[in-house]
This record gives structure tokens, sequence and C-alpha cells, in this order.
């Protein structure tokens, strides 16, 4: 079996199993389900990035992991964290470059991953997710490819829009 045969069915069992744990697929705990409107490689790409956050829940992991708090606190997104060792010019979705936190009951919860690819290490936009559904953000404010997938919390303008109208950060 070809490498890409073997990715591809690692990726379906990887979202097969990530639908198994709830009826709705994760919905009722507040993480979005795969959805229709991509394709099962790339829900199986998402449920890679969610398995490998899981465990930066609690923000004091993701603090002794690496992850620093870069002042980008932002309405409709939240506050970023970066881990400056992971900006290496790579997208694996499994090795999210930053954090995304938004305050809920006082404290800070993970809402989505972010990846994040120096412009100078990638003229065009970074390969990303499979198929068409991730669109990268040039921004040439922070000098970064940027792209944000929200496998926290549900984002009614879609798993890539960078903005998520139900994150609100009081005070901003």
């Amino acid at each position: 079996m070809h490498s890409h045969h073997l990715l591809l069915a690692a990726l379906t069992l990887v979202t097969a199993a990530a639908c198994d744990r709830s009826p709705t697929g994760g919905a009722d705990r507040g993480i979005p389900a795969p959805t229709a409107a991509i394709a099962s490689v790339t829900n199986g790409e998402l449920a890679l990035a969610r398995q490998a956050s899981a465990r930066y829940q609690d923000l004091s992991v993701a603090l002794a992991d690496g992850y620093v708090d870069i002042n980008v606190v932002m309405q409709h997104m939240g506050r970023h964290f970066l881990n400056p060792k992971l900006l290496d010019g790579s997208f694996r979705p499994d090795r999210p470059q930053i954090l995304v936190y938004a305050p809920e009951g006082g404290k800070w919860h993970l809402v989505a991953v972010e990846y994040a690819v120096p412009l100078g290490m990638s003229a065009q936009a970074p390969a990303g997710f499979t198929g068409s559904a991730d669109v990268w953000d040039h921004n040439t404010g922070f000098g970064l490819w940027l792209l944000h997938a929200w496998v926290w919390k549900p984002n009614p303008d879609g798993m890539f829009a960078p903005f998520n109208p139900d994150v609100v950060i009081p005070g901003i």
C-alpha cells in the first residue's frame, strides 16, 4: 500500500474515532463536529489538530511547552500564544504554531489553533489542509501566512474563518 493510502486510511480511522465519542461528533461538548462541507480527509486532519492540542485546554501546560503570550488579543478571535520553536516554515496539522484562547467563566479556554508560516519562508500560501476549504491570510503586519482552525469552539462563519462572532472579549 502506498504511503498516501496509508495516510488516508489512518485519517479515516482518526475521524471515525473522533465522531464515535458522542452521537453528535462532540458538538454537545462545544467541540465542532465534522462537517459534510469539508472533505473527510480534511476532517481527519482537523481531528489530528484537536488531538494534538487537547492537552492545552490547561493554559499552564501550553506555557510549560513553550507557548508564550504575544500580547495579541482580538475581539471575535481571542488571546494568542505562540510557540517560537515551531515557527519553522512548515505546516503540520498536529503542530500548530499558535494557540488561541477566549475567556469564559473567569478562565481562559482554548478555542482555536492557528498555523503561522513566515512570509520570508514561503512566497505563496502554504499547502495547508487537504482540499480548498482553508484560506490563508497573507498578513504583512505580522509578516506571516496565518490560518485559524476553530477545532475547540464552533464558528458559525466556518472552520477556517479568521473571526468567530461567538468569541467575545469583554473590554475590547
